[in-house]
Formats: structure tokens, C-alpha cells, sequence
């Protein structure tokens, strides 16, 4: 067959000119093809909201949340409160988020896709923590069903309960992470933000779930054994009035329990939960050889997917601890370090 290139199609040659046959693709038939005129059958799927910042490395923050929504089959909308410059080693530098872009990035959610339930993570700075204290503050103190300026909020599956926290209110499950200190070391909350944080943000909480320093920064208190804990997760319910999930992964020298002990199990990851009528010791083997980045923040957005599917609040802290266990123990190397499996198979 003649060759022709672009110059020579121009070129008027002699006798009839003859194009060289267009490439033949075939398209693979569907299995399910003759399924697709049902698609106005499609099922609904329960919105989760993350208001975070941004981690460039993609272990922790709004990429961790996403990652942990669509593992557990809730569509994940982001609101990013704070841009970071961060690996799994270390945090080069943060730039904050205006308030006003902050507050219209939630708006624009709720306007047309209000969330079942909402998680924040890094906040960073007073401004942007008072911001989404007042949106929710509003938000709550809607009745239910109203739609007015797009601040309602869907019904909560029938069965489903936020434990016995005196927020039995309209509006959706608040999850807060106070994201204060990075494991690197780096300052992620500025100190005029925490009192912000206690004043405004907490009390609205349906549960904060801060980690060992996050939660002696909030009772004043040091931490040092599972009592302690314990301890801690009933202050501050009784000083915010919202239910704590106090993470001990930092904690020192937890001993396996008894039957793990004879099968040769090393330390423990304990947390405690606390809502003011159920308390939970959730522990789990540590896992070694694996430093973890981004472990908060998939439980904190764990535990709101959970929400947003119709669990309880202690139902979902429950299966949010098993994810992260697993995400955990399948952790892959990226580069020089390890990445949670945010894909890890969902408890049902």
C-alpha cells in the first residue's frame, strides 16, 4: 500500500487517490449490558465530609480520609482548611486556607449534598477553627427537615444512635480529630486555635477522638497507663459533653493480654471510648516493623464513614479500630517508608 504523508495528500497526484485505511477498533460488549436501561435503579449512596488539610505525600490528611471513604462505599467530599508541604519523614512548611474560601467550600457541600456525617482533622489556625465552630453551630440550631440555606441535613437511618451524648441533635455526626502535633514533631494546631478549639468546636462534637498528647494537652494531665486513659476519656466527656475516643498507640509498655502473651504477642494499641453510658477497651496487637503515618486520620474517617452508613456511634468506633488494625498490618513500602492499605477489605 502507498505511503502518503501530509504533504503529498495536497499534491494532486495522477489517477484516483487512495486514502490509507483507517485502523478498525472493536469495543468489548458488556456483560451487563442489557442492564443499562435500569439505570434509574441506582442506589444511594451516604455522603461523608472531611474538612482537613492537605498532605502532598498522600498518607495523611483530605488523602487518607478520601482514600478510607471510598474503601467503605461512602462518597467523600473534602473541604481543605490548610495546604501542607509533608512527607512520611517530616512537614516543610504550611500555608493556611482563607476563612472565607474555608466557608464556602462547606457551604457549597451542604447546599447540594448534605452529609451524613462530618470529620475535621488539621485546622490550623484560630480563624479557620472559629469558622467551622459558627457553620456548625448554625447547622445545628436548624429543626429538622428544614432545607433553609442549604443547611439541612439528611435523617438518620432508623436504629441508628450517637451513643449517649447530649448532642442528640439535628444535623449531622461531628467526628473532631484535634490534629495538634505531627509524629514528626511539627506543630499543626497554633496555640490561640486550641482555646478556640475547647470553647467552640469540642462542644459541638459528636466525638473527639485525640491521641495520647492531644489529649493531655485537653485534661492538663500526663498520661502514662491504661487507667490513666480511662480517666482521660471521662474528662473530657464531662468537660465538653461530647463522647472521647483516646487513642493510646504511644502509650509505653502496654502488655499483651494473657492469651496472647502465651502465643507469644508483644505490646498492645489500646484505646479507650467513653459516650456517658458505654465504655470500650479496644485493643489490638502492635504491630512491628511498620512506622505508621496517617493512622489518625483514617480513624477519625473511619469512624465518621461508619456513621454515615447507619452505625452507631459505638458500632462504628468498634469497626473503625478493626480497619485501621488491618490498614496497619497490610501497610505497603512507598519509596523509603510505609502507606497505610486505606483499601483494606471494610467490615460490613
Amino acid at each position: 500500500m502507498r505511503a502518503w504523508s501530509a504533504q503529498s495528500l495536497f499534491a494532486q497526484p495522477p489517477g484516483p487517490v487512495v486514502y490509507p485505511a483507517a485502523p478498525r477498533f472493536s469495543v468489548p460488549m458488556l456483560a451487563n449490558a442489557g442492564k443499562l436501561r435500569h439505570m434509574s435503579r441506582i442506589t444511594h449512596c451516604p455522603v461523608a465530609l472531611t474538612i482537613a488539610g492537605s498532605d502532598s505525600g498522600g498518607g495523611a490528611g483530605i488523602q487518607a480520609d478520601l482514600k478510607t471513604f471510598a474503601a467503605l462505599g461512602v462518597h467523600g467530599a473534602s473541604a481543605i482548611a490548610c495546604l501542607t508541604a509533608q512527607n512520611a519523614k517530616r512537614v516543610l512548611a504550611v500555608e493556611t486556607c482563607s476563612p472565607g474560601i474555608l466557608r464556602q467550600q462547606i457551604e457549597a457541600v451542604f447546599e447540594e449534598m448534605p452529609p451524613a456525617a462530618v470529620k475535621t482533622g488539621m485546622l490550623f489556625s484560630a480563624e479557620n477553627v472559629l469558622v467551622v465552630a459558627e457553620f456548625f453551630e448554625r447547622a445545628f440550631s436548624v429543626g429538622r427537615g428544614s432545607r433553609r440555606a442549604g443547611l439541612g441535613t439528611p435523617r438518620q437511618s432508623e436504629g441508628s444512635s450517637r451513643g449517649h451524648s447530649p448532642h442528640q441533635r439535628s444535623g449531622p455526626a461531628l467526628v473532631v480529630d484535634p490534629v495538634m502535633v505531627s509524629t514528626s514533631g511539627a506543630v499543626l494546631l497554633k496555640p490561640a486555635a486550641i482555646k478556640i478549639l475547647k470553647e467552640k468546636l469540642l462542644p459541638l462534637a459528636t466525638l473527639a477522638t485525640p491521641n495520647l498528647y492531644e489529649a493531655e494537652i485537653l485534661t492538663g494531665h500526663k498520661l502514662a497507663s491504661v487507667e490513666d486513659l480511662r480517666a482521660a476519656a471521662r474528662e473530657i466527656h464531662a468537660r465538653f459533653g461530647c463522647a472521647a475516643l483516646v487513642k493510646g498507640g504511644h502509650l509505653k509498655n502496654v502488655p499483651a493480654a494473657a492469651k496472647r502473651r502465651r502465643q507469644g504477642g508483644g505490646r498492645e494499641a489500646v484505646d479507650i471510648f467513653f459516650d456517658g453510658g458505654t465504655e470500650l477497651l479496644l485493643s489490638a496487637p502492635f504491630i512491628k516493623g511498620v512506622r505508621t503515618h496517617g493512622t489518625g486520620c483514617t480513624c477519625s474517617a473511619a469512624i465518621a464513614g461508619y456513621l454515615a452508613r447507619g452505625c452507631n456511634l459505638p458500632q462504628a468506633v468498634k469497626r473503625a479500630k478493626e480497619f485501621v488494625t488491618q490498614a496497619i498490618a497490610q501497610s505497603r513500602r512507598v519509596g523509603k517508608y510505609f502507606v497505610l492499605d486505606n483499601f483494606t477489605r471494610a467490615t460490613a
